[in-house]
This record gives C-alpha cells, structure tokens and sequence, in this order.
C-alpha cells in the first residue's frame, strides 16, 4: 500500500498561555507523559530555585536537579545522575541551556523530555536539536522532539526583555534562511521540504507582521507559537534549514571570531538577516526587517552591538567556514573583502536614509 500521509514529529502537548505553569502538574500526568509521576527535573542554580519552591508541592514524585551551564559535560553528568532510577520523562525547567541539557541527558538515557520555557531568546524551545559548550567551542545535536512544550506568558514577561527581542531576531531570521534553501534549490538543485518551509516562513511572517510589542500578551503569543512552530519545521525538514542561514553563518562567525564580545544569538541573526537580504538586492524587505527590528529596540548595525564595520566585513568574509556544505547567498556570492565592505556600505546607507 501507498504511503499516504507522512507523520510529522511533534509535541503531544503544547500548552501557551498566562498561568501555564499552574497546570504543570496536570499537563505531566496525561498518561503520555508520565503514568507515575515520577520524573526528573532539571533547572538552573539561579532562577531555577525559586520555580522549585513554586512547583515542588505539587510535584511530589519529582527529583530536582540543578545544571551548571550549557556544556556538555553537563549534560553527560545530569544524564549519568537520572539513569536507571526509573523516571517517566526528564523535564527541563528554565532558558535555553536547561532546555538543551535536558534533552541531550533525556535522549542518552532514552526518556522522553519535556521543554517548560521561561523565555523566549530563540527557536529551540521545540527543536530536534541542543546546542551544547564543548572542548572545540559549541556543537550542535541531533535529538527528539521534546514530546510537550509547556510556556506560561506570565514567566515570559518577567524575564529580561532582551530574552523577547532575540527570539523576535530569531524567528525573523526564518524568512532569510528560507531564501538561501530555495538559492540552493535553483542553483544546485537541493530539495525544499514544502511542509517544513511554510511553517517556518508562517512562523516568520506573523512576528515580522505583527504590531504588538514585548509587553503585550498577544505578541508574547503570537512569538511563542513562532518559536514552537520553527521547531516542528526543523523537525519536519531533519536538519536547520528553515530557519539557518547566511543569517546564522554571520552569527557563528561573531561567535568565532569574539568569543568575550559576542551579544545574544537572537540579535545577531537578525542583523546578518537584513544585510542578507540587501546581498541578494531586496531592498525593500531588508529595510522592513530594520524597521521591524528597530521598532523592538534589536540592533540593525554592528556599531549597535560593540562591533565596527571592520569587524562586520571580518565576520562577513569568515562566515562561510562555519557551516562547511551549506549554500547561502554568502557562497552564491563568494565576495572578496574590498566587495562585502562596498556591500555593507550601501546597506548601512540604505538603512540609515
């Protein structure tokens, strides 16, 4: 028999709302998740604490461990911490470092994971991957769909506002990746999950559209099922391409390149966006994505985030090395440094008028 459908690696339980985390307790016992209520709990030393005391008495089988970081001696550590004592899921409680920790640990000892996200700084809240600190610098891995994605709006706005506005860069930054995967398609013929690029490119589109700003509770939404949705489409895809491109090679490269001076993912992804989309001469939606992310308060220019148009072309002309294999309008191009400085110019001119 034919295939007739495909099935698509997605939570069972995705829950976004103000006073989410109320319900945590009812959301981990659906049969699903937890028949027993035994569970593992992994949260930061800082803000993790003060949800512990929240959370605990209505978790009564839970066991709670803090993570030191995003590393992935961490992870190997809380992983070896939680095997053979039976729990039925992992849950990792906190910002994107608990969250990656938690599913590289969960995937090792073959638990499913459950992602309950107190912020909102970028897309790996539901994705198949974990960016984890490592002796060569970061490395990215391949690991389930977290199996529910638990996000309470009321925690979200009392995180730093800097945690919102890179999850805004982030998912902005989908609509530029999604342009580089289909450059690939016409030049060298690589395959475009439909599926997986309207998903990412909705999740795009409604935050890049929205008039909402971080304090509203209609954007925070409208953000967090961006966030969520990226995700399944990374899952969907099997690899970063709706969401990664030259926008995230210029990132890994500022990463690289000043490892003390880089700011966070969210805006520099958003900054290597719009200049891509100057690269490849869409002027006109470069200039709305530095509107947009100008409108909530990210960086447009390098100057904006520490860095001097020297240091940006450096990024620029390195960027390609960080992603060995992926074709973006940076390799189309293969600019030589006197040729990204003309380029970024132009852009810094365009902006600015």
């Amino acid at each position: 028999m034919p295939v007739l459908t495909r099935l698509i690696p997605s939570p069972v339980v995705v829950d976004i709302r103000p006073g989410a985390l109320d319900d945590l307790a009812g959301i981990l016992a659906d049969q699903r998740i937890s028949s027993s209520g035994t569970l593992a709990i992994a949260i930061s030393g800082g803000s993790g604490r003060a949800l512990r005391e929240r959370l605990e008495p209505s978790l009564p089988g839970a066991h709670w461990y803090e993570v030191a970081g995003g590393t992935i001696d961490a992870a190997v550590q809380l992983a070896d911490s939680i095997k053979g004592k039976r729990y039925d899921a992992v849950v990792g409680l906190g910002g994107g470092k608990i969250l990656d920790v938690a599913k590289y640990a969960a995937a090792r000892v073959g638990l499913p994971m459950v992602a309950v996200a107190t912020n909102l700084a970028h897309d790996g809240i539901c994705s198949p991957v974990a960016t984890l600190d490592n002796d060569n610098g970061r490395g990215s891995y391949g690991l389930p769909t977290p199996i529910a994605t638990v996000i309470d709006l009321d925690v979200i706005r009392d995180a730093p506002p800097r945690y919102i506005r890179s999850g805004i860069g982030d998912t902005v930054s989908n609509l530029s990746a999604l342009a580089d995967w289909e450059l690939s398609q016409r030049v060298n013929g690589e395959k475009v999950d439909g599926l997986a690029a309207a998903m990412a490119r909705t999740a795009g589109e409604s935050v890049l559209r929205h008039p909402g700003g971080v304090g509203d509770d209609a954007f925070l939404t409208v953000l967090a099922e961006a966030l969520v949705l990226t995700g399944i489409a990374i899952s969907i895809s099997g690899d970063t391409r709706p969401s990664s491109g030259a926008c995230h090679e210029i990132s890994h490269a500022f990463d690289l390149l000043y490892p003390q001076r880089a700011a966070s993912h969210g805006e520099q992804v958003g900054l290597g966006a719009a200049f891509a989309m100057h690269l490849r001469g869409a002027t006109e939606q470069s200039g709305l994505f530095a509107d947009v992310l100008r409108r909530h308060g990210l960086p447009v220019l390098p100057d904006e985030i520490g860095f001097t148009a020297e240091e940006f072309v450096a990024a620029v002309e390195y960027a390609p090395q960080t992603r060995p294999g992926r074709f973006t309008i940076l390799e189309h191009l293969d600019l030589t440094t006197d040729q990204i400085r003309d380029a970024y110019a132009d852009y810094a001119k365009t902006i600015r008028s």
